[in-house]
């Protein structure tokens, strides 16, 4: 087989590869023989702004310099491998009704670059109930009436279908595999449950699946359907969902561009770049959403108490998914704490209690003491009062003496056992009863102050 000269390989290397093309000299002899390669820059210094040879491509300093310009409180987000992505109804509906084909095909695209960058997805997008209603010809007044309940979840079920298939299409045109997860209250107030559902999850991203999450609104969605509410809607749900997968990133999209101090179209409004427990005047909700800006504070503080970086941005600009995890200064930031174990994100954040402990001083400071858990129990001696009607393994507030929520957790006694060992009046316990466990020290969590 004759062989290739060496003009015809650097030409066809400068047309394929350039970089490739600057060692072709000393990788290639026309007699084919190997020899050591000098080692050629692989990036032009003068492109990033350096002097002479600047740091090595790829090196510790490389990346330093990458992030120079980048807020410390983003280079977090920038390095999320596991992101979640929450669109709402404005995003991928036009204010008639119809699909916005034009964002949500950008959004898929955003998506697969997120993908191609080696992070995992996992997508919560509203726009079914304002789908099915234009397939159905209700008007928005209609479907808006907290009061109509069954023509809410007829629009739901006529429009879930419409959004997935659109959904399953534009992800299979990219290569990208997609599953409907639609979610109900009670899948996250059973502690079995969240976990099936967090671990399915989990699982559907370590295989590349795109989940796509939705409140199944067919069956849930309303206080008359739902009596123990953890989610009011997509924005609580995907805040959930970002905590409860162990994702480092959400990305809440939305109708502004980020919080302001003020409604963005009051004059003087300015926009918070990092969430400070900022005290701001919040404007109206979203027009077929549920949601609104205080729901989106809400959600994103919830997200980043369950250790999530969590950015509030416009969806307008699907341009903008990748820039909020590039670290760019867009939106509003919201960092994240130190993340809780599984257990205590599941009685922190999804569940409602049944109930309430009222603790001595004594006991709130050794509860204080031990905000991990796992070290001190609840004693039947630390116990003041008790309100609610509920069994062993319900979930309860505990109380200090002031009646404030210090954490909650639970139970190992029903109500009416810890009411029988209470001495009437409440500020004594039978010297018999004092060191039986209420609460384990490893099945409660201390809530913020």
């Amino acid at each position: 087989m004759p062989v290739p000269s060496r003009s015809a390989m650097s030409s066809l290397a400068r047309r394929t590869n350039p970089i490739l093309a600057r060692g072709m000299s000393t990788l290639w002899t026309p007699q084919s023989q190997p020899v050591i390669p000098q080692r050629a820059p692989l990036v032009d210094p003068t492109s990033r702004g350096f002097s002479g040879a600047g740091p090595p491509a790829g090196s510790a300093q490389s990346w330093l310099s990458d992030n120079s310009s980048m807020i410390p409180e983003r280079i977090a987000l920038s390095n999320s491998r596991r992101v979640v992505v929450k669109v709402g109804t404005a995003v991928v509906s036009n204010s008639d009704g119809t699909l916005a084909l034009a964002r949500i095909g950008a959004l898929v695209e955003a998506i697969k670059e997120l993908k191609n960058e080696g992070r995992q997805v996992l997508l919560v997008s509203s726009g079914a109930v304002g789908l099915g209603r234009l397939r159905l010809g209700l008007s928005k007044d209609v479907v808006k009436d907290p009061a109509n309940v069954i023509d809410r979840q007829a629009c739901a079920a006529a429009g879930q279908g419409i959004l997935m298939s659109l959904y399953d299409v534009l992800f299979q045109r990219v290569g990208i595999s997609c599953a409907q997860v639609l979610i109900t209250q009670s899948d996250l107030l059973s502690r079995e449950r969240y976990s099936y559902l967090t671990d399915t999850l989990d699982r559907l991203a370590s295989l590349g699946c795109v989940p796509i999450i939705n409140e199944n609104d067919v069956v849930t969605g309303c206080s008359e359907l739902d009596t123990q509410r953890v989610f009011s809607d997509n924005d609580k749900l995907s805040s959930l969902v970002a905590a409860g997968s162990d994702a480092d990133g959400l990305a809440l999209l939305t109708d502004v561009t980020a919080v302001f101090d003020k409604p963005p179209d009051q004059p003087g409004a300015k926009r918070i770049s990092i969430w400070k427990d900022d005290d701001i005047e919040i404007g109206e909700k979203s027009t077929m959403g549920r949601g609104g800006m205080a729901s989106k504070i809400s959600a994103a503080r919830v997200a980043a108490l369950g250790g999530v970086q969590t950015c509030v941005a416009s969806g307008y600009d699907l341009g903008n998914i990748k820039k909020v995890f590039s670290g760019e200064d867009i939106g509003t930031l919201f960092p994240a704490s130190a993340r809780p174990n599984k257990r205590q994100r599941w009685m922190r954040f999804a569940t409602t209690v049944e109930g309430s402990l009222t603790v001595s001083a004594e006991g709130r400071h050794r509860i204080l003491q031990n905000p991990v858990g796992g070290v001190g129990s609840v004693l039947m001696q630390d116990v003041r009062n008790v309100t609610g009607m509920f069994d062993s393994r319900a979930v309860v507030s505990i109380l200090d003496e002031d009646d404030k929520e210090i954490g909650r957790g639970m139970v190992q006694l029903s109500f009416q056992a810890i009411k029988d060992m209470i001495v009437p009046g409440g500020s004594q316990v039978a010297s018999f009863h004092d060191t039986q466990v209420v609460m384990r020290g490893d099945d409660y969590v201390i809530l913020d102050s």
